[in-house]
């Protein structure tokens, strides 16, 4: 019976892959789809993440948790520790099932063609819920794009999508949960281009504009957008306002990369004390829980705090200290090992250092006349791009909440300039710092995973000319005369690569040259060789310090011959998939 089902489901699903490997409206149908499924998503998630704030902290429906006066610094203690070691039992439970590490979004489209783990999602989905309903200082945002970014995967994957439309795909998801989470569906496009995919291309602009729109239609339908951000109009921007809030961006990106290279030191506390893993996150959870007795505004992502504050006039010395707060709390609670995100946090810690350097220009230039909404919507974008990135996504979000383009060009010169700033002195958003501190070295969604799939085991000749090195060379000329091979790899007694030879100069040494001596007297590069393991780019570096056009690849323990690999093949290797990655149009290689 299951095999009848199977063959009548497998010939309309066979028509759909290839309708949409060919059709490009069809393609954008599929990804209206996963917008509008990563917007339900959105929904559910804030439901469950508001509800349990009712629940534990008693607050009403309509109440954020971070817009409270006070909290019972007791209720914030059991709910923090409680959850703290929820989620050490969760990371228990994956050490002894020796899963690996979970993969993020950009991870997946930089490394690994656009294949993200929909289980891995649900699983970043619990961890995020649970920090952020337990009132951990993280937002819901890394939990939104992963699961839409992880439908958008797995449906791709069922499609058989190619790997740069499976790429857009996983781009589609995030730019749905993003736009359905702010209202702003530009937001949520530009999100999934700067951050998720790494490209703008006519190729990928239909799907993902119209998944975004998808997701923010999807939200809307089914109860609003929860991270919607608005403040009053502001006045036109003078020539001098603009620089002054390119000197903001500069500010910002300072703040910005001191936080990120204070979050690999808080981690490296917490791993240096004496406390097992699992138990890191319940200390975290009850610092927080110590911050959010002297005020609320550390809790969650910091939604209501941001609504709370905008308005209210604030003294420096204030900002200054629910700064650090925030920041403290935030950094804790990721090091720790709670799940969440920076995206909500950046806004809110950046509307708070825009009203400050608002308060500092009226201080220093009484009749200047920045407008301090001006410089919030400045703060929100420029910190938001230092910590998360994408200096358009940043502008547009600003642009999409205040309506107003002339305070949008305002955001967006000081945008580039946090960007050029970062870029210049740090060079990592805090997702891509935070897999530099476990081992990667990648700065974006670019897809590089290509790249890394050309090592030497995939590009050598498996079945090289192999001599003895202990035959004459009266004996190698007779086996190999001039044109039959380039290079020929020796191996001695036991089996191990003893040096190559190069069958011209073989053949052109002089009648000074004794004939019955072995051919291991004339071999090169006996102690050069190449690792089955090592990148094409590697390859490289090594055929150039060693002068040479062809190498031997050998096994690194026992010395035995592998394969051989020629310069030229791997240049020419590279230089293709760099071209075809440029372009865009991967379709394997």
């Amino acid at each position: 019976m299951r095999t009848a089902i199977a063959e009548a489901w497998r010939g309309p699903l066979g028509l759909l892959r290839r309708i949409v490997r060919v059709q490009p409206i069809a393609q954008t149908l599929v990804a209206i789809a996963v917008g509008g499924l990563a917007g339900a998503s959105v929904t559910a998630m804030t439901s469950v993440a508001e509800f349990a704030h009712v629940w534990i902290y008693g607050i009403s429906f309509d109440e954020r948790l971070s817009a409270r006066a006070t909290v019972s610094p007791l209720t914030a203690a059991l709910a923090l520790g409680l959850g703290g070691l929820v989620m050490g039992f969760i990371e228990f439970w994956r050490r002894r099932r020796k899963a690996a590490p979970t993969v993020d979004p950009i991870e997946a489209n930089a490394l690994h063609g656009g294949r993200l783990s929909l289980r891995d999602g649900l699983v970043v989905v619990a961890q995020t819920l649970i920090s952020n309903g337990c009132g951990a200082s993280v937002g819901l945002e890394a939990g939104y794009a992963q699961i839409g970014a992880a439908l958008g995967s797995r449906l791709g994957v069922a499609l058989r999508y190619r790997r740069q439309d499976l790429r857009t795909l996983l781009g589609c998801g995030a730019a749905g949960a993003i736009a359905g989470a702010f209202a702003a569906p530009l937001t949520g496009a530009f999100y999934a281009f700067e951050l998720i995919v790494g490209a703008y291309t006519l190729a990928n602009a239909g799907p993902i504009v119209a998944a975004a729109v998808s997701g923010a239609l999807a939200v809307r339908a089914l109860g609003g957008a929860p991270y919607f951000v608005g403040a009053a109009p502001t006045p036109p921007l003078a020539v001098g306002h603009y620089l002054a809030l390119v000197v903001l961006g500069l500010v910002a990106a300072a703040l910005g990369v001191g936080a990120m290279r204070a979050a690999g030191l808080v981690e490296r506390l917490f791993q240096a004390s004496r406390l097992p893993f699992w138990a890191r996150p319940a200390a975290g959870g009850l610092i927080v829980a110590g911050l959010a007795g002297l005020t609320p505004q550390v809790l969650g992502a910091g939604h209501g705090a941001l609504g709370l504050d905008i308005p209210r006039d604030l003294g420096g010395l204030t900002l200054a200290v629910l700064i650090g707060m925030k920041l403290t709390a935030c950094l804790v609670s990721l090091a720790s090992g709670f799940r969440g995100g920076l995206f909500f946090a950046s806004l809110f810690v950046g509307a708070l250092l825009g009203k400050g350097f608002a308060l500092v220009a009226a201080a220093l230039l009484p009749g200047f006349g920045l407008d301090p909404t001006a410089c919030i919507y400045a703060g929100m974008g420029t910190l938001g791009v230092a910590i998360v990135g994408g200096p358009l996504t940043m502008t547009f979000l600003v642009l999409e909440s205040s309506r107003d383009l002339g305070v949008a060009g305002g955001v967006l010169a000081a945008c580039i300039a946090t960007s050029l700033a970062v870029r210049a002195t740090f060079g990592y958003s805090f997702s891509t710092w935070r897999l530099h501190l476990r081992g990667e070295d990648i700065r974006g969604a670019q897809d590089i995973g290509w790249l890394r799939e050309l090592t030497v085991a995939r590009l050598m000749d498996r079945a090289p000319e192999i001599a003895r090195a202990e035959e004459t060379l009266q004996t190698f000329r007779a086996r190999y005369p001039l044109a039959s091979a380039h290079a020929v790899l020796l191996e001695d007694a036991a089996g191990r690569y003893a040096g190559l030879i190069w069958v011209a100069e073989a053949h052109a040494l002089g009648p000074e040259a004794d004939a019955e001596a072995p051919i291991c007297a004339y071999a090169r590069l006996a102690d050069t060789a190449l690792s089955p393991e090592m990148g094409a780019r590697g390859a490289i570096a090594l055929f150039e310090s060693a002068q040479a056009d062809v190498l031997a690849v050998t096994d690194a323990a026992s010395g035995q011959i592998l394969g051989v690999l020629g310069e030229a093949h791997v240049a020419r290797r590279y230089a293709d998939a760099l071209d075809r990655t440029a372009r865009g149009v991967l379709d394997g290689i």
